[in-house]
């Protein structure tokens, strides 16, 4: 495309994706933070299901890395009142936790006594 063409386009689709983003936010489906953008469908399954949706939609399960990333997932548990799962697994040794990639949690905010399994962590 020739250069004021190629920069219409752009602008164009910047602009769809803005009001894309618009809807879904209001539809409480997207939240971001830091430019990272987190989604839900909204609907219950399980662990893996919940990991193979995410891969699907060309992404991954969310795993805090900061204070504002865990407000993005507890945006989505506080208006679906419900839990999440989180791109986190028990680690070799009990009671000890790393990210699905086996790399070393950098952020954690668990409540007293947990993580327990059961929801409440």
């Amino acid at each position: 495309l020739a250069g004021n063409k190629k920069g219409d386009v752009i602008h164009q689709l910047e602009y769809r994706i803005s009001r894309l983003e618009g809807v879904l936010r209001l539809n409480k489906i997207i939240t971001e933070s830091g430019g990272k953008i987190f989604a839900t469908n909204g609907k219950t399954a399980d662990f893996d299901a919940t990991v193979e949706k995410c891969k699907e939609a060309g992404g991954s399960i969310a795993t805090p890395r900061n204070p504002g990333e865990n407000d993005a997932i507890l945006y989505f548990v506080k208006y679906f009142n419900t839990y999440a799962y989180l791109g986190i697994k028990q680690s070799l040794i009990p009671g000890k936790f790393q990210p699905l990639n086996g790399a070393q949690l950098s952020y954690t905010n668990w409540y007293a006594n947990e993580p327990s399994g059961r929801g409440e962590e």
